[in-house]
């Protein structure tokens, strides 16, 4: 089983449950689901519906704000940002307005527009989106790929617990999610990029592109 982030190919089998198999990069980390069992866009985008993404609702704005507070603190004054992976509601997008930034939306279901892809950002913003990539590591290119040199990619993801605990772990049970990281996986990641990278909170990752990048 080949790693679709770094490309290794001894991957291990961890876990299975009655939907999926779950399999672990010994390299990078990274713990997938093997594409047989990706959903079709139908039924990804069934599921995205039922999300509760409501401005209203405390718990997602605390889990938002985990984000949102330390990429902010981050920026200066007048930066340009893409919410990637903005979804129906774009809550991310309109918090980061009102602090006076201008923020460009792409979604695949519901902001669908390339276009937006093709230009540059001081910061980019995936909240509750790269555990869904079924290629991360082109995804991920493309998205450190349009960011500017000392920009920041802000990443929002449930991290993998403890060895042991993957059995019990709820996030793995929503079928839309197919790729899990851990701190190792996006320190990997920083690495292979010339990258810092800084983690403000349990299930946040914060990566800064060098103005000049190791070779």
């Amino acid at each position: 089983m080949i790693c679709p982030l770094c490309g290794c190919s001894h991957c291990f089998y961890i876990h299975r449950d009655r939907n999926r198999k779950y399999w672990n990069c010994p390299d990078c980390g990274l713990v997938h689901v093997p594409s047989r069992y990706h959903l079709s866009p139908q039924e990804e985008k069934e599921r995205y519906d039922l999300h509760n993404n409501d401005p209203e609702n405390k718990g997602y704005m605390e889990l938002l704000n985990s984000l949102f507070l330390p990429v902010m603190n981050r920026l200066e004054p007048g930066a340009r940002g893409l919410d990637f992976g903005s979804g129906p509601s774009p809550v991310l997008a309109s918090m980061f307005r009102r602090e006076g930034f201008e923020v460009e939306l792409f979604d695949k279901f519901y902001a669908n527009d390339p276009s937006v892809l093709e230009r540059t950002y001081d910061f980019i913003t995936a909240s509750e989106v790269v555990e869904h990539f079924e290629n991360p590591r082109a995804d991920l290119d493309r998205l450190y790929g349009i960011l500017k040199p000392g920009g920041f990619l802000g990443i929002l993801t449930g991290m993998l617990p403890e060895a042991g605990e993957f059995s019990k772990w709820h996030y793995k049970n929503d079928k839309t999610h197919v790729c899990f990281f851990s701190s190792d996986t996006f320190r990997w990641i920083g690495a292979e990029w010339g990258a810092e990278i800084e983690f403000p909170g349990d299930d946040v990752a914060i990566i800064r592109k060098m103005v000049d990048p190791v070779a």
